[in-house]
């Protein structure tokens, strides 16, 4: 049983139950209405083979290589890559080690990131996960349950603590884009002070060929301070907010609330779904929520 302040690996393997009866909704390309896109429409291609062409072959895929050694025209033939790329990208600012109802930001970050494994594991997609740092690689694709538990592992220690080494979001979303195949879904957990430092120009890219989640982890102290003397304890000093303080609140609006609005006003013009996921929700609710980022 987790407390809330350690994510636990076994909490998180026992969050295959919950992803296991929940869906994503179906969407085509302009939202929930709408014909839903086949399986293997917009995965990556594989090459198979090379054969002499033949008239009506698709010029684009001449091998030129085997055309120059052999004198004759070749023809590359491709295969649908049929598992799909589940890639988990964690955000570990350590603004997420904090909460103040049921478990931390960063608990509620691995255990979404479970979800997403587990769902992974039911869809039977390829799972994979990162972060952003510069020394430790990326947790390599692998199917099943225990491509899911390699992952599991990986958020468990994650989020135990505020990494001594975090490059930060965008770095993340750099090794993302090296990693992405046409087809992939990417799910971003995230603080929403790290989307904010993310220059928007950078998601277009990533949505441009494969399905992004980005889930803005929250805490309700965060969105709803009380309009009361709030104080807070550090190592050193005791610290007192006036949040009855019409100033006080609008400074506090504006480092807690405004990242919060920015990202679900402007990620979906982007191609983005986007959800707030407060500490205190079920991990496992945006799965099967509505489509509209706005009414998360």
């Amino acid at each position: 049983m987790s407390d809330g302040i350690v994510p636990t690996l076994a909490e998180l393997v026992a969050l295959r139950a919950a992803a296991q009866g929940r869906r994503p909704p179906r969407r085509g390309r302009h939202g929930v209405s709408g014909q839903a896109p086949s399986p293997l429409r917009g995965r990556g291609m594989e090459y198979a083979e090379s054969r002499e062409y033949a008239i009506g072959d698709d010029a684009r895929h001449i091998d030129w290589r085997l055309t120059a050694r052999s004198g004759k025209p070749h023809t590359k033939l491709f295969q649908a890559e049929r598992e799909r790329l589940t890639l988990i990208v964690a955000d570990t600012a350590p603004t997420l080690y904090f909460g103040t109802r049921v478990r931390f930001k960063s608990v509620q970050a691995a255990r979404a990131g479970a979800v997403a494994a587990w769902a992974a594991v039911r869809d039977g997609d390829r799972i994979a996960a990162l972060r952003g740092s510069v020394a430790e690689p990326p947790v390599a694709p692998a199917a099943g349950p225990r491509g899911a538990l390699r992952v599991l592992d990986a958020l468990a220690r994650w989020y135990s603590g505020p990494p001594g080494e975090d490059g930060g979001l965008a770095l993340a979303l750099d090794h993302a884009a090296r990693l992405l195949r046409p087809g992939s879904r990417m799910v971003v957990l995230a603080d929403p002070a790290s989307i904010a430092d993310v220059p928007a120009s950078r998601w277009p890219a990533l949505s441009m060929h494969s399905e992004v989640v980005v889930l803005l982890l929250g805490d309700p102290l965060e969105r709803d301070p009380p309009r009361a003397p709030l104080p807070f304890a550090t190592p050193a000093h005791r610290v007192e907010l006036d949040l009855g303080s019409a100033a006080t609140r609008q400074r506090w609006r504006d480092e807690f609330v405004a990242p919060i609005d920015a990202a679900l006003a402007s990620l979906p013009a982007r191609g983005i779904r986007v959800q707030l996921l407060s500490s205190d929700a079920p991990s496992e609710s945006w799965l099967s929520s509505p489509a509209s980022p706005q009414a998360a």
